[in-house]
């Protein structure tokens, strides 16, 4: 026999009529949100992962020396404190030709150069002494192709020599403290090992996304939750008709994976077209190439399932009141109390996670699983505290726009925080990133050029600087180091430094100057000392930015699709309040309120939580408080006021057009 539960279910959606539209284009549009910013996410993760990929070819994986074709030796120097890799590269003799490098149509003859783009750019646009001049160019080089590169503003330059080059054979070797310098021999570009400059990127990425993907998920899976309380009063009288509760849950989950997936195929379709858009975002070492954004056809399909399977279950979970009592579902006599375990599970959690958090020592996927803990705490705490809130402001209202929203409050407190959910949780983001200094204190030598003498004499080198340093007009003086002095920029090496009078194109010219004073071992500043630790800080920087932006785009988005479901849900309730002689701007103020007081506590302890977890940073790090950060937090503060209340106003069109009905329909 035929189920009924497919006609049936398509039948009531085609009779839902216009408003029943409404509420499904508003699920879906949540749906599509969620798809949105998830596969975002999965591009920016993904994409990193290609971009380190793409680098590991330039640090040399040794192999035996029998089995070797070439030389390979990698060094890195800097201009305009943006660093510039430089791979040279040398054909042993009597051995098979090795295949090219990634990037590059052939295995680069002695005396023959390759720039990116970038870089090539740059060294027209600055004077010879200042970049053109540390590279055997000449008037012809070939060209560092996509394939070879990371991001498009990458500085790469790969040149030919000779395997007797002093330039090869005086290289440094590198060490696991200094991975801007290495030398190997090699017979081929499978290296394993990413350049510093992107070896982190999908670690940064991999914590943005734990910080967001609570949010995203929980704004994908309220998709299915927009418009329950129509659908429970529909579903209560087929139960009551004689519907089973599996009937039931198989029409609720039918419509909404339904919406969910026409959600998540126009999701899919906007970040499509994005993409565009997406890859001039900078991150890390700078921009992306399309291609690397693109998470291919089955991701794709991927998500847009996992939203709409999202979407179903949220709205299946909803019936259990149905299931229970589809009378009191009906006659809308079912209380949505919380219960107090939620409290002594957040207490819970949170002592185990303060105690975790202080032994230190966590990895990444402990952290983001202390990062899903907390957020997984608020999200089963938030539904309790407004609850508690509706029934103490119900005491002690004075005013009928109060009164309303207390009673709202505590009658569903479970779609009032949805509500402010995500606005909720971005505060805990918002005050761990104004506040938390995260970073690494570098060194500081300013204006100093310093040169490695490995296979020379320091004062023989001193004495040949000072003539190159004379030549480029560079006003500078001259010191030997030829003893281990531990504190200074050679860091216990032996060699010269340069102490440059005048701003960065003074330091950039000394550099270019001596780039040949000492061949394998390129003049290098502070911030070749700092890479690290440089790295480090501007991708936690870039990656907080990103997580506020998209954080408080998600809390928008739930707040007005939420704020404009309910105004739809509740509508018989706010047109006999309107019919009973309520003032339409009572009924907006008690809506404001409704939605303002739960978030003044709920992100207001959020944001405090965010706050001392960054002093605690700051602390670990010996980090004096930043008054800038209190102007930080202030502006997100703000920010996330106006979103929430434009989104209040956003549906307030809808309330007095769904009030301005008089008459009531049989729903």
């Amino acid at each position: 026999m035929r189920s009924p539960v497919l006609p049936l279910t398509w039948h009531l959606a085609r009779a839902s009529g216009r408003r029943g539209l409404q509420s499904h284009l508003l699920s879906a549009a949540a749906a599509a949100a969620g798809a949105l910013v998830l596969l975002t996410l999965l591009a920016a993760y993904l994409g990193a992962g290609t971009r380190a990929d793409r680098t590991a070819w330039r640090t040399p994986d040794a192999v035996a020396a029998e089995q070797a074709t070439a030389v390979q030796t990698l060094g890195t120097t800097y201009v305009d404190h943006r660093p510039v890799t430089v791979v040279s590269l040398a054909q042993l003799p009597n051995r098979p030709a090795t295949p090219a490098p990634p990037g590059l149509d052939r295995f680069p003859a002695p005396g023959r150069t390759y720039l990116s783009p970038a870089l090539a750019k740059l060294m027209r646009e600055l004077p010879a002494g200042q970049l053109a001049n540390r590279f055997p160019t000449g008037t012809d080089h070939g060209t560092v192709t996509e394939a070879g590169l990371a991001a498009p503003e990458e500085l790469v330059a790969v040149i030919g020599r000779t395997p007797t080059d002093p330039a090869i054979t005086r290289a440094a070797e590198g060490s696991a403290l200094d991975t801007l310098a290495a030398r190997a021999r090699v017979n081929g570009f499978t290296g394993t090992r990413p350049s510093m400059f992107t070896s982190f990127d999908q670690q940064a990425a991999v914590l943005g996304g734990g910080l967001l993907v609570v949010p995203v998920v929980v704004l994908a899976s309220a998709a299915g939750r927009l418009g329950a309380a129509r659908r429970e009063q529909r579903l209560a009288a087929l139960r009551l008709a004689g519907a089973t509760p599996r009937q039931i849950l198989a029409m609720t989950g039918a419509e909404s994976a339904a919406v969910g997936l026409a959600g998540g195929f126009l999701g899919a379709v906007a970040y499509t077209l994005l993409l565009p858009v997406l890859a001039r975002v900078p991150y890390g070492i700078g921009t992306w190439y399309t291609g690397q954004l693109w998470v291919g056809v089955a991701w794709l399909l991927t998500v847009v399932a996992v939203v709409a399977v999202l979407t179903s279950v949220s709205a299946m979970t909803t019936l259990r009141g149905v299931a229970r009592s589809p009378l009191g579902v009906a006659q809308q006599a079912d209380p949505r109390r919380t219960k107090l375990i939620r409290l002594v599970l957040f207490v819970a959690v949170g002592l185990y996670v303060t105690v975790t958090a202080h032994g230190g020592g966590l990895d990444t996927g402990q952290s983001l699983a202390l990062i899903v803990l907390v957020y997984g705490a608020f999200w089963t705490l938030g539904p309790w505290v407004v609850d508690m809130l509706g029934r103490l402001l119900s005491r002690f209202a004075r005013r009928p726009a109060t009164l309303l929203a207390a009673r709202r409050l505590s009658d569903d407190p479970r779609g009032a925080w949805r509500t402010v959910s995500g606005l909720v949780l971005a505060g805990l983001v918002a005050g761990f990133f104004t506040v938390g200094q995260v970073g690494i204190v570098g060194y500081d030598y300013p204006g100093q050029v310093a040169v490695r003498a490995e296979h020379g004499d320091p004062r023989e080198l001193a004495v040949r600087a000072r003539e190159l340093l004379a030549e480029a007009k560079v006003r500078a003086t001259v010191e030997t180091v030829d003893t281990e002095v531990w504190d200074g920029i050679l860091s216990g090496d032996k060699g010269v430094v340069v102490h440059v009078r005048g701003g960065q194109e003074q330091v950039d010219t000394a550099s270019t100057a001596l780039s040949d004073l000492s061949p394998g071992n390129l003049p290098f500043t502070q911030d070749y000392v700092n890479a690290d630790g440089d790295i480090t800080t501007r991708l936690i920087g870039e990656m907080g930015l990103a997580v506020l932006g998209l954080g408080f785009l998600v809390a928008a988005a739930s707040a007005g699709l939420t704020a404009a479901a309910t105004v739809l849900d509740r509508r018989r309730v706010y047109g006999l309040l309107r019919l009973a002689g309520t003032p339409l701007k009572v009924l907006d103020r008690a809506r404001t309120r409704e939605t303002a007081l739960p978030l003044v506590v709920l992100a207001g302890g959020t944001t405090a939580t965010g706050i001392y977890a960054g002093m605690k940073v700051n602390e670990m790090f010996h980090l004096e408080p930043d008054a800038s950060g209190a102007v930080r937090l202030a502006l997100c503060v703000g920010l996330g006021a106006v979103t929430m209340f434009a989104a209040l106003a956003g549906s307030r069109p809808l309330l007095r057009k769904v009030t301005a009905e008089r008459t009531q329909d049989p729903d």
